[in-house]
């Protein structure tokens, strides 16, 4: 349930658009959504060799630091205080923002005004120190996968033309295009590696995060290949490549006003829910940070009335914010936002594949409770397959700017290392 409450998040509600135009035709995007699935199940076998081998709260961060020492996982932890987590962020809070127009509009820049709202209210509640429940996400995922199956139901219910059989075949595409969907179609599948944050945790023992992975992702893609189907019946293909708000345009055709009320309503829950998932986990690195180098000690100050790294709040909500204030002013709000976390988030998943290897030889010794089948054949594909997104969401992005402040937020934590190092703060 915390995998699929992570992943089935707002992405499936706005990206399958933007898969549909960078795929080209009905064939090749869902080509790219089983794919996705299979690429996901195969880093999942990585990700279990190595939370089932060294469980920790610290996840990637850790797996990096033993394998690479902490200047490596300086970086990894600083992508996660300016990009891969304030990135998603701001894509959720957009789509809040697109679904929420639906309901309720607030003018031209209606989505933006939205997504700050979200970001300035989940910053404001969890500096209370407002406690998350449990139950309370298992409650919002069920009522996201009720909202799913009320989607494919309405789409299949009411499709916007007879198929007659063509969208089967395999046209002749270029493999950029499908690379390029692929970084959308793998950006929805993304969250499931968080449960190794909560590895250590689990009942059933160290294997049990195995089983866990393999279910949960076997649920996202059966929920997700339904789904793309409706809304590609529903709305049609041409109709799907056009939408802003899928969703909620193939609820209202098929159930009317309330249908689209509802859904849109569904959708800004469970983007809420994961907004603030993404916030507590991402508040939390920026505080371990902190902890980790003086340079920016200034985000491990943890308030202990209310239980929460206010300093690192306030980062991340700040940085989220200055995301949502450039996106308004691009063409695409949530494509650039992806385009902005694509690259960086690549790139330290490659590493940690890469780390996968090292870690087997250093900790040669190390018993391990799993171990990937297929070693070194499938950790191969996953590093090749992390290598080829990281350079084709750089290669195929629409937005420079977008790319030129991911860089350069990059370039930014290069110095702060540099001013590190030279100071003598590496702990």
């Amino acid at each position: 349930m915390i995998v699929c409450g992570i992943v089935i998040g707002g992405g499936i509600f706005a990206l399958p658009p933007l898969v549909a135009s960078t795929s080209g035709s009905p064939g090749w995007m869902f080509l790219a959504w089983v794919l996705g699935a299979v690429l996901t199940v195969i880093g999942s076998l990585c990700y279990a060799e190595l939370a089932a081998t060294f469980p920790h709260a610290g996840g990637d961060y850790h797996f990096l630091t033993r394998a690479f020492g902490r200047d490596v996982s300086f970086f990894f932890g600083w992508a996660r205080v300016v990009v891969t987590t304030t990135g998603p962020t701001a894509v959720h809070a957009y789509i809040f923002g697109q679904y929420a127009s639906r309901i309720l509009p607030l003018g031209s820049a209606s989505s933006a005004i939205y997504a700050a709202l979200v970001v300035v209210l989940l910053t404001a509640l969890n500096i209370l120190g407002l406690k998350e429940s449990s139950r309370t996400q298992n409650v919002i995922t069920l009522l996201l996968i009720a909202g799913m199956a009320l989607v494919a139901f309405g789409g299949f219910r009411t499709p916007a033309f007879a198929p007659d059989g063509a969208t089967a075949v395999l046209p002749a595409a270029s493999p950029p295009l499908l690379g390029s969907a692929l970084v959308f179609v793998l950006f929805t599948y993304g969250g499931w590696n968080e449960a190794a944050y909560i590895s250590a945790e689990l009942r059933g023992g160290r294997r049990a995060i195995l089983t866990a992975l393999l279910t949960a992702i076997a649920v996202i893609t059966a929920l997700y290949l339904v789904f793309v189907a409706a809304l590609d019946v529903g709305l049609g293909f041409e109709g799907l490549k056009a939408s802003q708000a899928p969703a909620a345009e193939v609820a209202l055709r098929a159930f009317g006003p309330f249908g689209q009320t509802l859904i849109a309503t569904v959708v800004c829950l469970s983007v809420l829910a994961s907004s603030n998932a993404t916030m507590i986990v991402g508040a939390r690195s920026n505080y371990a940070l902190g902890l980790d180098w003086p340079i920016v000690a200034f985000m491990s100050r943890w308030d202990p009335k209310r239980g929460v790294p206010v300093a690192a709040f306030l980062v991340q909500g700040a940085l989220t914010l200055g995301l949502i204030g450039f996106a308004a002013y691009e063409q695409s709000a949530v494509r650039s936002m992806v385009e902005f976390t694509a690259p960086v988030f690549w790139f330290f998943f490659m590493l940690t594949g890469i780390a996968l290897f090292v870690l087997r030889r250093k900790y040669a010794h190390v018993a391990r409770p799993f171990a990937v089948p297929w070693y070194p054949l499938l950790p191969l594909v996953f590093v090749g397959t992390c290598a080829f997104l990281c350079w084709s969401s750089w290669a195929y992005a629409q937005s420079q700017h977008a790319l030129l402040v991911s860089f350069g937020v990059m370039a930014a934590g290069l110095m702060l290392w540099l001013v590190a190092v030279v100071k003598g703060e590496r702990r």
